[in-house]
C-alpha cells in the first residue's frame, strides 16, 4: 500500500477526532507504513491563535486566516510525511471549510476560490442520526461561535453539498453511517473502503 492521505470529515459532535486517531492507530499496526496524525486549525501558533480566536475572527478574515494555515499545513507538515512514505490521517480539511464558512455567512464559491489550491485528500465524511449528535454537543462544557451558529441537520446537509462539490473536482470520497458502531467498527469500514494502492 503506497501512502495514503485521508481526511476525516463531518458534523461537530460526530466523532470525527476519534475516529481520526483509532484510524491512525489501525493503519499503523498494519505495519505497511508509519502513520502520521494531524489535524486542522494546526497545532501551530496560527493554528492555534485560529483556535482562541473564532469569536472574534468572522466572515472573509477568518476563511483567509484558515487557508492560510492549512496552506502552511500542506507545504510543511502533509507533503513532507507523504514524502517519507507516511500515510497522513488528518482531523478536518477543506470539506469543514466548506461547511463552516458558509455558515458563517460565504458562498460556497468563495470559500473555495480560497482553497482551490489544496492537495487532494481520500475524504471520510462520518455521519450519524442528529438527535445522537445533539446529545454529544449538549454534554460539551462550552460550544464555539459556530457550533452554537450550526445545527446537526444543518452541517449534515451543508456537509452533503461539499461533497458534491469536491465530486466535481474528482476527489475520492466515502460516506460511513456511523449510528450503533463502535469505534473500532467504523474503522473496520473505512479500511474495507481504502484503496490497497493509494490515492
Amino acid at each position: 500500500m503506497s501512502s495514503l492521505f485521508i481526511a476525516v470529515e463531518g458534523p461537530n459532535g460526530v466523532g470525527k477526532t476519534t475516529i481520526a486517531r483509532f484510524l491512525a492507530d489501525s493503519l499503523a499496526e498494519l505495519g505497511s507504513a508509519g502513520v502520521h496524525l494531524t489535524g486542522e486549525p494546526t497545532r501551530t501558533p496560527l493554528g492555534q491563535l485560529l483556535r482562541r480566536q473564532e469569536s472574534f475572527l468572522h466572515g472573509k478574515a477568518l476563511a483567509l486566516a484558515l487557508a492560510a494555515d492549512r496552506a502552511a499545513h500542506i507545504e510543511t507538515e502533509i507533503i513532507p510525511r507523504l514524502d517519507d512514505g507516511l500515510h497522513v490521517v488528518t482531523d478536518r480539511y477543506v470539506a469543514s471549510s466548506l461547511v463552516l464558512q458558509r455558515i458563517d455567512g460565504l458562498d460556497l464559491g468563495e470559500i473555495w476560490s480560497y482553497n482551490r489550491y489544496v492537495l487532494p485528500a481520500t475524504v471520510v465524511y462520518l455521519e450519524d442520526h442528529p438527535e445522537v449528535i445533539r446529545t454529544r454537543l449538549a454534554a460539551r462544557p462550552q460550544l464555539t461561535r459556530l457550533e452554537l451558529a450550526g445545527s446537526p441537520e444543518k452541517e449534515l446537509a451543508l456537509y452533503r453539498e461539499a461533497a458534491a462539490h469536491l465530486h466535481r473536482q474528482q476527489w475520492r470520497q466515502h460516506v460511513v453511517v456511523c449510528h450503533g458502531l463502535t469505534p473500532e467498527r467504523v474503522v473496520d469500514t473505512i479500511l474495507g473502503l481504502l484503496p490497497a494502492d493509494g490515492p
